[in-house]
């Protein structure tokens, strides 16, 4: 009934229900943890039930719980996207930003390969990291080298949320080292020539975050990458105003 309508979704909140889901995210029995996140999931669609979740006790603690231990794939799937439902709410995004083993089991998602819970990782950590404060855990928890694999190895679409997630993280002075480390101004600089246009547009946000807060050091990084002024260039004129 969630699925279908906020009419629905109000109806169920109201009456009560957001805690006994919660409670279901517990269960050894893999179908009923499955029903039990779904239904979280279609709620929180419906803005304000968002809080109510959120309010609830042990909210968190139980969605995370089926996140990092789920019974099934689509378990942990939904557990993500209700993360990411959640995280529209500003306030919300520092909160779970404090919780590292949410980014790890994250991480772990998209480590799997399977295209649907990997959007769904990124789409949770694009909106983590919309937090400034959230860039350094994230970086600290791994997540440049893991996303720079996508880059290589992800199709259409993948490739571009996950150049939106590097976009911001680049954003944080301690991305210098993570990106060094994985040559990440190079394989972003041949993006920025070979990329679709929304993949081009994020890795030179990308760029511009990193030089912004890696400061000369940076700026001499990407100059020394010989297609750099030229791609840029050839962006300039053939870009999207953005």
């Amino acid at each position: 009934m969630a699925k279908w309508s906020d009419d629905h979704r109000i109806s169920i909140a109201q009456a009560g229900a957001v805690p006994y889901l919660l409670d279901h995210l517990y269960t050894p029995d893999a179908k009923l943890q499955e029903n039990a996140i779904t239904a979280l999931l279609n709620l929180s669609i419906y803005a304000p039930n968002r809080e109510v979740i959120m309010s609830s006790r042990g909210a968190l603690d139980a969605i995370v719980h089926c996140l990092t231990a789920g019974r099934s794939l689509e378990a942990k799937q939904n557990a993500a996207a209700t993360i990411f439902s959640l995280l529209v709410v500003e306030n919300y995004r520092p909160i779970v930003g404090d919780r590292p083993e949410i980014i790890r089991a994250l991480l772990d998602l998209i480590r799997l390969g399977n295209p649907k819970c990997t959007k769904d990782a990124l789409k949770t950590l694009f909106h983590l990291a919309l937090y400034p404060l959230n860039r350094p855990k994230l970086v600290s928890a791994g997540v440049v080298p893991v996303i720079f694999s996508l880059l290589m190895n992800a199709g259409m679409g993948i490739v571009e949320d996950a150049t939106a997630v590097i976009g911001l993280v680049a954003g944080c002075s301690e991305s210098r080292e993570a990106f060094k480390k994985i040559f990440g101004v190079e394989v972003l600089v041949d993006l920025l020539d070979t990329g679709s246009p929304r993949g081009q547009e994020n890795a030179a946000s990308a760029l511009l975050n990193l030089a912004q807060c890696g400061g000369e050091q940076v700026v001499e990084d990407i100059l020394d990458v010989q297609i750099a002024m030229p791609a840029l260039s050839v962006l300039l004129s053939t870009g999207t105003p953005r």
